[in-house]
């Protein structure tokens, strides 16, 4: 009878990383909600280093459930953290495998500046009240939605994919996606609540299909989009909701671990914006050709 081979020294390792005295980490109170599960992060993100850096190259880490039982803290807790080491050049995430310990120094973090540190805070803070919006619109539309209003969100979806195929960055109709899910709802206050906040959330679509374009993963964010789309087309508010909300999750990390260099130029140039129209300055005025004329294609 055959058996699968295993490497005894990578699971030893894996035994003890589980086994480490991984202390809870609690959020001090005072301060926003978002701005405490950052700061959690980063600090969930400094214990699991100290404690990773013995392990060997290739090492797995724990499953994020697992790790989040550890530290008595959310799996999106540890998904931020885990991205936080990413993007050091600390550890890597393979799909459908796990996360491994690479065999690299730490990246020198000194470089980034208190306005960058606030430019991709303030952005998360962004993200996460688009999560409960966009969460809650596809929920509504997988129960409310006409034909005729599927067809529209069919159609911008379509319209994203041959955006990019001419090789612009899809920025408008990533938005025109999104608002098409609300006016789907049938209630217009949700479509006016989506309009409250056009240019900071068109802002924020700029950023993450910039850095999606950086790293060849346009495909990733279409193919979330299209789980989103598909849980509507079947009425499946449920799947809908958590499609919406997982998509944002994956750009909030997928922003975390972006390039300290998108946040000290564009990404930079596009939050402060956002803060403008927060504050109801008048924004500056960007060369847009510098992202639209990208050429990546979705993947199928």
């Amino acid at each position: 009878m055959s058996r699968k081979n295993i490497d005894l020294g990578k699971v030893d390792a894996e035994k003890k990383l589980m086994a480490i005295d991984f202390a809870p980490v609690s959020i001090e109170p005072g301060g926003s909600d978002s701005i405490n599960i950052g700061n959690l992060a980063s600090r969930v993100a400094e214990i699991l280093l100290s404690n990773i850096r013995d392990l060997a190259p290739g090492t797995r880490l724990p499953s994020e459930t697992a790790m989040a039982t550890q530290f008595g803290v959310s799996r999106t807790v540890i998904r931020q953290s885990i991205a936080l080491l990413r993007a050091d050049g600390i550890l890597e995430t393979r799909k459908g495998s796990g996360t491994f310990v690479l065999d690299r120094k730490p990246a020198d973090r000194s470089a980034s500046s208190p306005l960058t540190d606030r430019s991709i805070q303030d952005l998360l803070n962004l993200m996460e009240v688009r999560r409960s919006i966009e969460a809650e619109t596809a929920r509504l539309a997988a129960i409310r939605r006409s034909p005729g209003q599927l067809v529209k969100i069919e159609h911008s979806l379509r319209r994203i994919a041959e955006a990019v195929a001419e090789g612009t960055d899809g920025v408008d109709e990533d938005a025109r996606f999104h608002r098409s899910i609300a006016a789907a709802t049938g209630n217009p206050y949700w479509v006016r609540f989506s309009d409250m906040f056009a240019r900071q959330i068109r802002s924020a679509i700029t950023v993450t299909r910039a850095n999606d374009h950086r790293n060849n993963i346009v495909g990733q964010a279409f193919r979330e989009h299209q789980k989103i789309l598909d849980a509507i087309a079947a009425g499946d508010a449920a799947a809908a909701q958590d499609a919406a909300a997982e998509h944002m999750e994956n750009a909030a990390e997928r922003l975390r671990a972006a390039d300290l260099d998108i946040w000290q130029g564009e990404g930079g140039l596009i939050v402060r914006e956002i803060e403008n129209a927060s504050e109801g300055a008048k924004p500056p005025i960007r060369n847009k050709s510098s992202s639209s004329k990208r050429a990546n294609k979705p993947s199928k």
